[in-house]
């Protein structure tokens, strides 16, 4: 037996593959599992953890050939128009530079995940994903202010000299660049990137200080940086800040200015990228989510987040089976 959380909707009224329709058990993504029968290559036996009847479901290798096949006619048609008219070699590279991006990461292929039910607990961070400009920094800043006690942030690291009224470890920490960039290439990084020739990057290490001080380290990073965060040693609680509707995003950057809060009024494109962000974060990492608050206001998205965090101390919890065992 074992208990499993899907990532993919599924409605065995619309599976021509399934051998008997009234046999499929529906689920939604997020929805939790028992399976109890994995003898059939291609369907198992399950029920959802509430009770009801059991019923079928594809299996994760039958799931997996469904979609790597779905997945390969994206990547061609994706990769068709870059690779016209090019000479072999050449478009061999171009192939493999489109497999290579996050959204057709093999790793990705999230179907089933095994999970286990532990007794509630503390995680030891809270990572903020989201679009630029979803308000992610404002609500850290937030957290932080409301219970200094609680929750702690790391000091990004950079290559860039001081200014003049700096202190190393206020701001930022300082490094040069030969050492920043030898700590990139050993993985002593989460993340990193370049900004005006200076490199700035997330310290591994910097986050396992904030967590022996007994707070719990808030990060607002890229999605990718979950595949070396979502373990037990991070054990972090995942959300998402959703952006809203392109409206309701103007008239919040409207009222920020009017307010006093911010000074940079945004542009319909930039607005719209920002939308558009959200969405392909979603779909590409939706899988790693804990929770997912769209920030149409900043009081009210502030009030469910921490509310979340709080429940976490008295509240069972679903966490993926490679944490506990």
């Amino acid at each position: 037996q074992a208990f499993v959380k899907c990532h993919f909707d599924y409605d065995p009224s619309h599976d021509n593959l399934i051998p008997c329709k009234e046999a499929g058990l529906s689920f939604s993504s997020g929805d939790i599992l028992q399976i109890f029968n994995q003898e059939d290559l291609n369907w198992w036996q399950a029920c959802h953890i509430e009770g009801g009847s059991a019923g079928l479901i594809p299996s994760q290798l039958l799931e997996e050939k469904r979609k790597a096949f779905v997945k390969r006619d994206l990547e061609l048609a994706t990769a068709g128009p870059l690779c016209a008219g090019m000479g072999g070699k050449k478009k061999k590279r171009m192939m493999y530079l489109t497999t290579k991006n996050a959204e057709f990461d093999r790793h990705e292929l999230k179907i089933y995940e095994e999970v286990a039910k532990v007794p509630p607990f503390r995680r030891k961070t809270l990572v903020l994903i989201g679009a630029q400009g979803v308000g992610r920094r404002s609500l850290k800043n937030k957290l932080m202010v409301s219970d200094s006690q609680r929750y702690g942030t790391t000091i990004p690291f950079t290559s860039r000299k001081p200014k003049v009224d700096e202190r190393d470890g206020q701001m930022y920490s300082f490094m040069t660049r030969s050492e920043m960039e030898c700590d990139i290439k050993n993985g002593r990084f989460l993340e990193h990137g370049e900004y005006d020739g200076n490199l700035y990057g997330t310290k591994i290490s910097s986050i396992h200080e904030v967590m022996e001080t007994g707070k719990i380290c808030i990060l607002d990073v890229n999605p990718q940086a979950l595949k070396v965060l979502r373990t037990s040693e991070f054990l972090p609680y995942v959300v998402f800040i959703e952006a809203p509707d392109f409206e309701v995003l103007k008239a919040m950057n409207r009222s920020a200015i009017e307010s006093g809060v911010i000074t940079k009024q945004l542009t319909d494109s930039e607005l719209k990228r920002t939308v558009d962000e959200s969405e392909r974060i979603k779909r590409a990492y939706g899988h790693y989510f804990d929770l997912c608050i769209i920030n149409d206001g900043h009081e009210a998205a502030f009030r469910t987040l921490r509310s979340a965090v709080e429940k976490l101390t008295t509240e069972q919890q679903w966490v993926p089976v490679s944490w506990v065992f």
